[in-house]
């Protein structure tokens, strides 16, 4: 047995006695629930139908007794109002409608004095067998890393019951950790058996209000009896009961923001600020971040920022001049001597001094050999001959590096030689394991490009490197998603199901690494963050760049799935974590943000508060934002937003707006639209029919899924829809 602190050892052995006071029980979905009073702490015992058992504790009040003054039962769930000398409490337990069996509980505190909380014990006993003082044993798949989702899920392998997953939503401590000046970071979680959530210290002596109202907690759980016998049923499951709570969950509002002129500023700063701007050898280059001209020009942020400006231009039938500025300059890292594009200007990688560790004239990091290839394959794949030279001369040279690694890349090596300069990211944690989803879709590019099966084969033989790999496969979020988006194209080719698995794996991977939850304490008032994506799977902030890549990967990948009958889970939560984006990441930008959230002291470059250039990271409530520094190469954010939300129907002098994404838009004159919403029915989107000029809006008749909707007036003389998803739209005019 592992090592247990007191309070554990002696909260088992209260629970696991005989005749133990039963407040309250109920028979639900296969599961004996009883409610125990322990006089400190009120506990949720949950019975499998095999036997095991785990207990939550609902109320707590240290070295105290709780005194229930009263007792309310409904036909969906109990409320118990409880004394203390620590003050009220009141907990509202229920058992939502649901194909799983789901509970919500939330626990309310009116403290009797001011309080401070120095320390707070995890709410979760596994307690094993009836009669048995053995704690169950269980293995955790999945917990909150720093400010992620307040999520833990885990197996119960002795006795052999089932899973758990348990979600916190944090989005209702805010009272608690704003007059606390805590964080809701790393809250979930703990190590086995003393697992859970456990608020947050008050170590800043940050005391809660008397007489006010806090919830401490608001928790749903999810029970199966299902234990997973395999990675692909594991990743089914998170899947499921994530999707599952997520339907249950109370979702903040989004709003309508105006992508169209948000492009504009952000393509008129883009183009016209000197700190976006370098030049070496006659050519211009894209600065990484605002006024950082220490750094050489690198190939991987003008391919990042010229790919959504392609996308738009295409959906705009435009031109821009500044895309012949980005081409002109992408010849020159190409090196003979080596037989590879660079990821450093080679004329310019001399005035790399190492002062970070990737930060040398031959020092490749693995990714970003990938990445560029599978930009510069996308430009060859629509014509682009100088991109196709620079692809295909380059890839014989990736193709040894993934011979010599084996398809399993480190961090960093060196190009001349592949030494390994970097192994692991942490110690024992391995190298870029999803580097070989990434290659797999280079190679799936030079396949489609050209037609020869060995670059097939390639993308087979690294694909089968992510097997096993479980939520360990994430290091950073959009490689990540573009290997889920390549694993289901070779599901497509191939017919080979563990494609489609090992695509569920990348895309579980990624939501792992989201922020069910709105940060609304300290700066976090100030922005939306619900649905947030973190970059790596350690990083302590959100970012424009990677957030950006994955919402155009989930876009690729739903395309691509539009025929296909994959999991509805996997289609909810992506398209939801597109609705959000969507709604967020207009405030990457400064203009966005109040100034004093703003950090003075900038690790690349400078911050301009008034620039529609997108900061690289969103922290913490607590914390300044723009440390990092104002990401040019994060540019793409408007670029892929509008081109991919925004329908064109010129006739009619307006634009089609959803914040899901659509699938079978293709006008034709003076005929009426039709279009598909992916996302899942259950859910609600928005619809906008947006004005393109001047005139007013023709007189409209919009159906969803057969039947005549009403839109209402919004901004700007547009007309706002709410629609389902996974419906049909049709639209005419008059």
């Amino acid at each position: 047995m592992d090592a247990l602190s007191p309070w554990l050892l002696n909260t088992n052995a209260a629970l696991n006695q005989k005749n133990l006071p039963v407040h309250w029980q109920k028979q639900t979905g296969g599961y004996f629930l009883q409610i125990i009073d322990l006089g400190e702490a009120l506990w949720l015992i949950a019975s499998w139908p095999k036997g095991n058992r785990i207990a939550f504790r609902l109320a707590y009040s240290p070295n105290d007794k709780l005194s229930i003054s009263s007792t309310e039962e409904n036909e969906n769930g109990v409320t118990i109002n409880l004394k203390s000398i620590m003050g009220a409490q009141r907990v509202v337990l229920q058992w939502p409608g649901s194909e799983q069996t789901l509970l919500h509980w939330t626990t309310t505190l009116i403290p009797s004095a001011p309080l401070l909380f120095p320390y707070w014990p995890r709410d979760i006993v596994p307690l094993g067998a009836n009669s048995s003082n053995i704690l169950a044993e269980g293995e955790i798949k999945a917990s909150q890393v720093g400010t992620r989702s307040g999520q833990l899920y885990f197996t119960l392998t002795r006795p052999k019951a089932g899973s758990v997953f348990y979600f916190q939503n944090l989005s209702s401590l805010v009272d608690y950790n704003q007059d606390s000046e805590t964080s809701a970071g790393n809250t979930v979680g703990g190590e086995w058996p003393e697992i859970g959530f456990a608020l947050p210290p008050t170590i800043k002596q940050k005391p809660l209000q008397a007489g006010k109202t806090y919830i401490i907690s608001d928790a749903y759980v999810a029970l199966s009896d299902e234990f997973p016998a395999d990675e692909p049923a594991m990743i089914k499951q998170y899947m499921d009961l994530l999707a599952a709570i997520y339907l249950e969950l109370p979702k903040p509002e989004t709003t309508y923001k105006d992508w169209p002129d948000i492009l504009k500023k952000g393509l008129f700063d883009l183009q016209d600020s000197p700190g976006c701007w370098s030049q070496v050898d006659g050519n211009h280059y894209f600065n990484a971040y605002v006024c950082d001209y220490q750094t050489p020009p690198e190939i991987m942020v003008q391919l990042a920022i010229l790919l959504p400006l392609l996308d738009y231009v295409e959906w705009n039938d435009s031109q821009l001049a500044v895309m012949k500025k980005i081409k002109d300059g992408l010849p020159p890292f190409y090196q003979e001597k080596y037989k590879t594009i660079m990821r450093w200007h080679p004329k310019a990688a001399d005035q790399l001094e190492g002062e970070e560790e990737q930060k040398g004239p031959l020092v490749m990091d693995s990714w970003y050999l990938q990445h560029p290839l599978l930009n510069l394959s996308r430009l060859a794949l629509k014509g682009d001959k100088v991109a196709e030279k620079l692809f295909l001369d380059s890839l014989p040279f990736a193709i040894k590096v993934a011979h010599h690694f084996q398809y399993n890349w480190p961090v960093f090596y060196k190009m001349d030689t592949l030494e390994v300069l970097k192994a692991e990211t942490q110690p024992g944690k391995g190298g870029e394991k999803d580097v070989p989803g990434l290659y797999a879709h280079v190679m799936l590019q030079a396949w489609e490009l050209t037609g020869e099966k060995k670059y097939l084969a390639e993308a087979e033989k690294a694909a089968m490197k992510l097997k096993g790999l479980g939520f360990d496969m994430f290091y950073q979020a959009n490689n990540t998603a573009f290997s889920a988006g390549a694993l289901l194209r070779l599901y497509k080719i191939t017919k080979n199901n563990v494609y489609l698995q090992l695509s569920y794996l990348a895309i579980a991977n990624v939501l792992k690494n989201t922020q069910l939850w709105d940060c609304n304490y300290g700066y976090g008032k100030n922005l939306p963050t619900f649905f947030a994506l973190f970059p790596l799977s350690d990083a302590p902030y959100t970012a424009a760049y990677e957030e950006e890549e994955v919402f155009c990967a989930f876009h690729d990948y739903l395309r691509h799935a539009e025929d296909l009958d994959i999991e509805p889970s996997v289609r909810l939560l992506m398209a939801e974590f597109i609705r959000y984006l969507v709604h967020r990441a207009v405030y990457y930008y400064p203009p966005m943000l109040p100034k004093e959230m703003l950090s003075e002291e900038v690790k690349s470059g400078e911050v301009d508060p008034n620039l529609w250039i997108a900061l690289e990271d969103l922290h913490d409530g607590w914390e300044q934002s723009g440390q990092v520094g104002q990401e040019v190469y994060g540019a793409g954010n408007a670029f892929g937003i509008l081109p991919r939300h925004y329908m064109q129907v010129d006739e009619a002098g307006l634009l089609i707006y959803t914040d899901y994404p659509t699938y079978g838009f293709s006008p034709k004159k003076h005929k009426p639209v039709t279009f598909r919403l992916s996302g899942d029915g259950r859910l609600r989107s928005r619809l906008m029919i947006v004005k393109a000029g001047k005139a007013r809006l023709p007189e409209l008749t919009v159906t969803h899924n057969g039947e005549i909707i009403k839109g209402k007036s919004a901004s700007g003389g547009n007309i706002e829809f709410e629609v389902a998803g996974n419906a049909e739209i049709h639209i005419s005019w008059k």
